[in-house]
């Protein structure tokens, strides 16, 4: 059945609508669109012409929806949802082609670039494209095979579309010229005298392993009387800390080869570490589940994580004695 295009709703409207009552802003809404606010607002006000009915209440601490706002996000989550899958059906009926991996700013600048040269040298008939993806627009999303998202790890488990990886760890790192003479690794009060390196807008609540606060109180440590250095994310927060500018609180994943090349040093042993409380899971839309391209690639990632996993388990039981150093991952 053919539908008039008089009779259907401005789509750029409806995703405005959907990403305003999703982040509660409209400000927040034409960030993460990559429009202006005033377009954003135009948009809604296009679309209530369109439905003669308002949408939104507008209010000083956000927005909500009307009555007829509910109704129309409740339709407009399955609409998108389909949309999304529009292009995995088509790939599906058009056979192979290339499989779209989006992953987030941290890991695709550190661990997984430096890995897909190993999966294309394993499996030459399939074509990877890497793509940044630090949002939940939905033009930004629609497009990929297969996601790895941040998620809290409370709760995740395997499903048929989606495959948690290991909990990491997160523990202070920084250039090795930044280490006094005679510096070991249990002496936590050398973090009094290094310029730290903070992650996250000041002012906003955290997790625990991400607060230098929380970790000077668990360490014993006198707080600091004022930060440093702070960033918005945890990728930056790492470059400078390679550049030598400070200490980061670094990740498993997003520092390990770092660390494995001397780049990067850790300055407290394996046993101050805290577990992350986000964690890495690999999903992929339900009309590619039958894709073998997706299966290969998700068994080989979840491959990678699990080498990762025992290297640093190996560098561990080495911190602690139980390993000699030349101990290999084979050997383990």
């Amino acid at each position: 059945m053919i539908i008039g295009m008089n009779r259907l709703p401005p789509f750029d409207s409806l995703v405005a609508f959907d990403a305003a009552l999703r982040l509660g802003s409209m400000t927040l809404a034409a960030t993460e669109l990559g429009v202006t606010q005033s377009a954003v607002s135009h948009r809604i006000r296009r679309l209530e012409s369109f439905m003669e009915t308002p949408l939104l209440y507008r209010h000083n601490t956000g927005l909500t929806p009307t009555a007829a706002g509910e109704a129309l996000l409740e339709g407009l989550a399955g609409l998108l949802s389909g949309m999304a899958n529009l292009r995995a059906l088509c790939r599906t009926a058009a056979g192979p082609d290339r499989l779209r991996v989006g992953v987030g700013a941290a890991l695709a600048q550190t661990w997984l670039p430096r890995r897909l040269s190993r999966f294309t040298a394993e499996h030459p008939d399939i074509s990877i494209e890497l793509a940044v993806v630090d949002s939940e627009a939905p033009e930004q999303v629609a497009d990929l095979d297969v996601r790895l998202h941040w998620e809290p790890a409370a709760g995740l488990r395997a499903t048929s579309l989606q495959r948690p990886l290991f909990q990491e760890h997160v523990f202070p790192v920084c250039h090795p010229s930044l280490l006094p003479s005679g510096f070991q690794p249990a002496d936590v009060a050398v973090l009094l005298d290094l310029p730290l390196l903070h992650k996250g807008p000041a002012g906003r609540a955290t997790a625990a392993e991400w607060s230098w606060s929380a970790w000077f109180e668990r360490l014993n440590l006198p707080p600091r009387p004022r930060e440093n250095l702070r960033f918005a994310s945890i990728g930056p927060a790492i470059n400078a800390a390679l550049e030598g500018a400070g200490v980061a609180l670094g990740r498993t994943l997003l520092v390990h080869d770092a660390i494995a090349e001397g780049r990067l040093v850790r300055l407290l042993p394996p046993r101050y570490d805290l577990p992350s409380s986000r964690i890495y899971v690999i999903r992929w839309a339900s009309p590619r589940q039958a894709d073998p391209r997706i299966g290969r690639f998700v068994d080989w990632l979840s491959g990678q994580a699990d080498e990762t996993r025992r290297e640093e388990e190996i560098a561990e039981r080495q911190a602690q004695g139980l390993v000699p150093a030349e101990t290999s991952r084979e050997g383990f």
